[in-house]
């Protein structure tokens, strides 16, 4: 066993602490070799110093609700919910803000609030998802439609290297003198721009990505910066972030459309999308089967006979300039037929956006023989493809015995799946894995990406290859070995290590053991979203769900 390494926060290696961290959301259950939680950003200096010494793998984790298995691993789980920094500061007059990683969404927001502002990226984890979690996957949302990812609302960011090395890098300041900086502009850097007719044929042209290392947006922007964000932890551990941030509007409208036909939905977003909408969701079939009986009279009447609902949010400031585009919309997207309903406030906007929580606590209450998996949860494909994409997913997963559930955001081609396999079904396991393959091969024929938001974490490290190519993928490892040379940051995230995608799963048969009462805890907290639940507490007992 290694020695513990000595820092001031907590280092667990017992049963019940590792156990805890086993699982984050996703489909993994993977026991860590350790758990350690540092105490503050010079605390995890020590820990990375301790982890290059001694050659020992380190687990980045914020909250523990990204879904691509980034969170979890063999070796030290590090729970960075100390590196809260000096909290939070707006600076109104600049619309910015600085927050330590540990930092959520939601606080950020309500500290911004009386100032009239926001971050506008909107993963729908907010409440509890860390700034740090959301910069290593370039998180997105409802909103990225009309506001983009995380990446552009971010100016600088305070990062510990594999080398143990303290640093910032900032959108339009000058490198750092550090090794891994050094090693980048040396070895990776000239790689890149040597590749850069190869990096713009093959990067996939969709309104969301966040796979792979963001070779694209490196080139458009020369800045470093932007290869850290969505890097999930491989190449650097984030302290703390500099942010842009937007005046809230003042008004919302929003329509509902029910789509007759999915033949129609590229029409349909060629109307939208010039009108800037805050926000457009799909509701696919599948998921309007799965809510049916628990839909209010109104909602019930809109999905009748309908393959699909979009459900649009707009904001802005001016009433009037609000009523106008919604009447325009409404009539232009009739003509295409649809069936459309209009709300010109935002109570009765929420009541049109009802429909699109029906889902969750349905999902979370399946029995324990069905579980939602996110396997193929995170595609993103161009929008004109995105009605050719749901039809593939559902008649492969059907010709496989796999019910789903399809929704997404309907604006940018970005569709979740949740698979619903039946545990008892012999065999599942494998159903599971080549419906992933098959998948992944669409979305590479119709120029998709598989992660729209949520980063690719373990379970689309491997799928990379058939993405990207070669030659693209080799530029990946270079970057990886550049900023890690000891390859101690999350290995086989973004870089694969060979592992199977589908394997070391948090359900079925061949599930870790863990102590009943931690199993049954963890379940709480992915049924009820209780993300924001130390982990510890489960091990020491207090296993109350935040």
């Amino acid at each position: 066993m290694l020695p513990a390494p000595a820092i001031r926060g907590l280092y667990r290696t017992d049963a019940r602490a590792r156990a805890a961290y086993a699982e984050a959301a996703g489909i993994y259950r993977i026991i860590p070799a350790a758990v350690a939680i540092p105490a503050d950003a010079d605390d995890l200096v020590a820990l990375v110093n301790w982890a290059a010494a001694t050659r020992t793998a380190l687990v980045p984790r914020g909250a523990g609700s990204a879904m691509g298995g980034g969170n979890v691993g063999d070796g030290v789980i590090v729970d960075l919910a100390g590196l809260r920094g000096n909290g939070i500061t707006i600076a109104p007059e600049k619309r910015s803000a600085v927050t330590g990683a540990a930092v959520t969404l939601l606080e950020l927001n309500q500290a911004a609030a009386p100032y009239q502002l926001r971050l506008p990226p909107d993963p729908s984890s907010g409440r509890w998802a860390t700034l740090g979690g959301m910069i290593s996957t370039n998180a997105a949302g409802a909103r990225t439609v009309r506001y983009g990812s995380v990446r552009p609302w971010l100016q600088a960011v305070e990062i510990i290297t594999a080398d143990g090395e303290r640093t910032r890098i900032a959108r339009g300041a000058p490198l750092p003198a550090v090794e891994a900086v050094r090693r980048f502009t040396e070895e990776a850097a000239p790689a890149i721009a040597a590749a850069a007719p190869l990096i713009r044929q093959r990067f996939p042209h969709t309104r969301k990505n966040s796979s792979g290392y963001a070779l694209d947006a490196y080139l458009r922007s020369g800045e470093l910066l932007d290869l850290l964000i969505g890097s999930e932890g491989t190449l650097a551990f984030i302290t703390a972030a500099e942010w842009r941030l937007d005046r809230v509007p003042g008004h919302q409208a929003a329509l509902r459309i029910a789509l007759a036909s999915m033949d129609r939905f590229a029409e349909v977003m060629a109307a939208l999308l010039p009108h800037r909408p805050a926000a457009a969701e799909l509701l696919d079939r599948t998921f309007l089967d799965l809510v049916a009986d628990r839909l209010p009279a109104d909602a019930a009447a809109a999905a009748h006979g309908a393959e699909a609902i979009v459900l649009v949010e707009l904001e802005g400031d001016d009433t009037a300039v609000l009523r106008r585009t919604t009447e325009q919309l409404s009539a232009a997207l009739a003509a295409l037929g649809g069936r459309v309903e209009t709300a010109a406030d935002e109570a009765e906007a929420n009541r049109l956006w009802e429909l699109r929580h029906a889902a969750s606590p349905i999902l979370a209450g399946l029995p324990e023989t069905r579980r939602s998996l996110q396997v193929i949860e995170d595609g993103c494909v161009p929008v004109a493809r995105v009605g050719d994409y749901i039809r593939f997913v559902r008649a492969a997963a059907a010709a496989r015995g796999l019910a789903v559930v399809i929704f997404g955001h309907a604006g940018d081609g970005h569709i979740h799946v949740n698979l619903l396999p039946e545990l008892a079904r012999a065999g599942w396991e494998q159903e599971v894995a080549a419906l992933l393959d098959e998948v992944t091969g669409e979305i590479v024929r119709v120029g998709g990406t598989p992660s729209g938001e949520h980063g690719d974490g373990r379970l689309r490290a491997g799928l990379l290859g058939r993405v990207y190519g070669g030659g693209i993928t080799e530029l990946f490892r270079r970057i990886k070995t550049a900023f890690d040379p000891r390859g101690i940051l999350n290995p086989g995230v973004i870089v694969p290590d060979g592992a199977p995608p589908v394997s070391r799963l948090k359900a079925g048969g061949g599930a870790a053991a863990l102590p009943p009462d931690i199993a049954a805890a963890l379940r709480d907290i992915e049924r009820t979203g209780g993300y924001a639940t130390p982990r510890l507490a489960l091990a020491d007992g207090a296993a109350s769900v935040a």
